[in-house]
C-alpha cells in the first residue's frame, strides 16, 4: 500500500510537469496556430539563470525562483516580438522552421556561453527534502508539482473566463480575423499568450531542474517533445486536453517503470509511445479533441 501511494504521487507529479509544458504549447497554438518547439529551451533559460544566480552568491531560493520566472516570461515575450511576429502571416511551415531555428540558436548560446557539460544547480535541491506522513515518505517537490500545477490551472481558467483579455484570447482561438475586426489588438493577445506560456515553462523549469539536479544545453529537447505528444494525446488546441494528456503521459511512464523488468527498462519510452499510438488509432482527434468533418477528398 505504501509503495502504491508513493508511486501514485510520483505519477501525478511527473504528469503535472508535462501538463505545464503542454499547456504552454497549447495556448500559443490555439491563438497563433504555431507549434513552438523553442518552448523547451525556456527550461534552459530558467535553469541557467538559476545556475548563474547561485554561482554569484544568490543562494536564497525565494529570491532565485521569482527571478527565474520573470526572466523566462521576458524571454518568451521578446522572442515573440523579434522572431515570431515578423513571420506571423507566413505559411505555418515558416513559423515551424522559425521555432526550430530559435531553439538551435538558444542551444548554441548555452553551449558557447556556459559549457557543453552538465552543471549542477544546488539551489533547488531543498525541494527534494523528504517528508514522512505516517509510514509514507514523500518529497516536498512531489507535493509542490501537483499543488502548483493545480493552482496554475485554476488561475488560468479564471483569467480566460473572467477577464477581457482572457475572453479575447478564447475568441481569437476560434476566429482571429473576426476578433481583430471587433477592435481587439492582435499583438496584445499574442504577446499575452507567449507571456503565459513562458510563465508555465518557468514553473516547469523549476520542477525539472529540482528533479534532475543539473542543467545542460539540450535539456529542453525531450521534455518539449513529450509535451507535444501530450497535446496531441489530449487533443491539440484544447487546453483541458493538454492537461489530461500530460497527466496520462506521466501515469503511463510511472506504470511502465513499475511493470517492466530491468532488462527491458530501455524500452520504456518505446512502450509509452506504442500505447499512445494505439489510443490515437482509436481516437485520432485526441482524448478531449473534437472530431473534424473534413469531407471527402477530391482529385
Amino acid at each position: 500500500m505504501q509503495y502504491v501511494a508513493e508511486q501514485a504521487l510520483n505519477a501525478l507529479s511527473i504528469g503535472a510537469e508535462y501538463s505545464l509544458l503542454a499547456l504552454g504549447l497549447a495556448i500559443v497554438f490555439s491563438v497563433m496556430g504555431l507549434v513552438n518547439f523553442a518552448h523547451g529551451e525556456f527550461l534552459g533559460v530558467g535553469g541557467y539563470i538559476m545556475y548563474a544566480m547561485a554561482l554569484f552568491g544568490a543562494g536564497d531560493i525565494w529570491m532565485i525562483l521569482p527571478v527565474c520566472l520573470l526572466t523566462v516570461v521576458i524571454t518568451a515575450v521578446l522572442l515573440e516580438r523579434v522572431a515570431f511576429r515578423p513571420v506571423r502571416r507566413a505559411p505555418a511551415t515558416t513559423g515551424l522552421l522559425t521555432a526550430f531555428g530559435v531553439a538551435i540558436i538558444l542551444q548554441n548560446v548555452f553551449l558557447m556561453g556556459v559549457s557543453p557539460r552538465p552543471k549542477a544547480v544546488p539551489a533547488v535541491a531543498v525541494l527534494n527534502t523528504t517528508v514522512d506522513i505516517g509510514s509514507f515518505t514523500f518529497t516536498i517537490l512531489q507535493f509542490l508539482e501537483a499543488g502548483v500545477t493545480a493552482i496554475a490551472i485554476v488561475l488560468l481558467v479564471v483569467f480566460m473566463r473572467r477577464t477581457k483579455l482572457g475572453l479575447a484570447m478564447r475568441a481569437a482561438a476560434h476566429d482571429f480575423t473576426t476578433v481583430r475586426l471587433m477592435g481587439v489588438r492582435a499583438n496584445r493577445v499574442i504577446a499575452t499568450a507567449f507571456a503565459i506560456s513562458g510563465f508555465l515553462a518557468g514553473l516547469a523549469a523549476i520542477f525539472f531542474i529540482a528533479r534532475r539536479g543539473a542543467i545542460d544545453p539540450f535539456m529542453g529537447l525531450l521534455p518539449v517533445l513529450k509535451a507535444f505528444v501530450a497535446c496531441v494525446l489530449g487533443g491539440f488546441g484544447s487546453l483541458p486536453g493538454a492537461v489530461v494528456g500530460g497527466l496520462v503521459l506521466g501515469i503511463l511512464e510511472v506504470v511502465l517503470i513499475i511493470l517492466l523488468p530491468d532488462f527491458l527498462a530501455g524500452l520504456r519510452d518505446a512502450a509509452v509511445f506504442f500505447i499512445i499510438g494505439a489510443i490515437l488509432v482509436g481516437r485520432p482527434q485526441g482524448i478531449l479533441g473534437k472530431k473534424a468533418e473534413l469531407g471527402d477528398k477530391t482529385a
